[in-house]
């Protein structure tokens, strides 16, 4: 290899490599690294992530073929395949690890190369500048392996793949835990640079707010580590279902969930939207039926909840303290829907809707009736679901 094609890719990775997604940038890399005179057969990158489910990602790259991503959760550290492989070594030691591969030990990765007929095999760590260790793998199926002349050009070109996988992984971060905490959209709008207080959209939206009933009672009932796994498993019942059918989750409050289904600007699907919040609620519901927990060993108790949904305007935005800020959504339309949650319980039923929201599917939904709402001045219609109505009627009727 000339001396300076070394330095020619450290060049590219820390100038142009930042406008390259990370599967091509590992593709490119790699095959600069062969046409400068590297033998490589298979490289992976595996990048470990701040991410509630996920350990890692794994980057894969095989001669002539496209770069393989996959995922791996936290069950796969407890895995014998993962304790006694190369992998484990370096993120714990931070240092490389090198084995021939005709004289490695039994292992399912280095079993698995072995099948493919590589020779040798380096994991070299890469170093984040937050002091965390990530893991670069090179293998060829060279007969002699690697020369000590491009183990060095490998261990002279990591430092620099690591500052851009650093970069990735960072933006990676930041996108993973908005979406976690503060739902996809908000995300988006707070990375796109919506940050200043009082920073605020109208929004048209389906609007759901739900309660679990008789949480306080459980609160006091229970250990603390009976209730947060029902309450994370109650939220399990609701969020996927939220999130399938084109909602987003704003707000956790306790034991109550706030979350939205946009309108697209403009108007025109509000029947979808509301079709679309009224099947997730459907679904929601019937999770929510199946779940059950139990008080220190005594007999498995059933859950329920209530639901209102309501189509209004919202102002949807940045609220709170100058360095304190949530970004969420207000206004009387929310106001209702609180307001309306609060009527399942005597009414006998597990979701109710406002007349905005049951006029998209009339066939769905029952009147019944009129009531007095806290902070309104006049009376609200409120619907419930005909498939609710028999259950309601009986329960009223015992």
């Amino acid at each position: 290899m000339a001396a300076d094609r070394p330095n020619e890719i450290i060049d590219w990775l820390i100038d142009e490599a930042r406008l390259v997604d990370s599967p091509q940038l590992l593709r490119q890399l790699c095959e600069r690294l062969v046409a400068a005179g590297l033998p490589l057969w298979r490289v992976g990158v595996f990048v470990a992530t701040l991410h509630p489910d996920l350990f890692g990602r794994a980057f894969i790259w095989r001669v002539g073929q496209d770069v393989d991503v996959s995922e791996a959760d936290f069950a796969a550290t407890d895995t014998e395949e993962f304790r006694t492989s190369p992998l484990s070594v370096v993120l714990q030691t931070g240092k490389a690890v090198r084995h021939r591969i005709s004289e490695a030990p039994q292992n399912i990765l280095l079993d698995g190369l072995r099948a493919e007929g590589v020779t040798d095999y380096i994991a070299l760590p890469l170093h984040f500048t937050d002091g965390s260790i990530h893991v670069s793998s090179w293998t060829t199926k060279r007969d002699s392996g690697f020369t000590e002349e491009e183990i060095t050009t490998l261990t002279r070109v990591v430092p620099s793949l690591a500052r851009v996988a650093e970069v990735r992984a960072l933006q990676r971060t930041a996108t993973t835990l908005l979406n976690t905490y503060v739902g996809t959209r908000t995300g988006e709008r707070i990375l796109a640079g919506q940050i200043r207080r009082g920073h605020t959209d109208l929004l048209h939206a389906a609007i759901w707010l739900s309660d679990l009933r008789g949480f306080t009672a459980i609160s006091d009932r229970a250990p603390p580590i009976i209730v947060v796994d029902l309450l994370n498993r109650y939220f399990d019942c609701q969020v996927p279902a939220i999130n399938a059918h084109g909602g987003e989750v704003l707000k956790f409050m306790g034991d109550g969930l706030l979350a939205i289904f946009p309108v697209a600007d403009g108007g025109g699907d509000e029947a979808t939207v509301c079709r679309n919040a009224l099947a997730a609620a459907h679904e929601a519901r019937n999770a929510v039926r199946e779940l059950r927990y139990s008080l220190l060993g005594g007999p498995t108790e059933a859950v329920n909840f209530g639901l209102a949904l309501h189509l209004g305007n919202v102002l949807y935005g940045n609220i709170g303290g100058s360095d304190r800020l949530d970004f969420t959504c207000i206004g009387p339309a929310v106001n209702l829907a609180a307001r309306m949650e609060k009527l399942t319980a005597p009414l006998k039923r597990t979701i109710v809707a406002s007349a905005n929201f049951a006029q998209y599917a009339p066939n769905d939904w029952q009147d019944i009736g009129e009531f007095a709402v806290a902070g309104f001045a006049r009376a609200q219609r409120v619907f419930g679901l005909r498939d609710e109505a028999d259950v309601a009627a009986s329960e009223v009727a015992t």
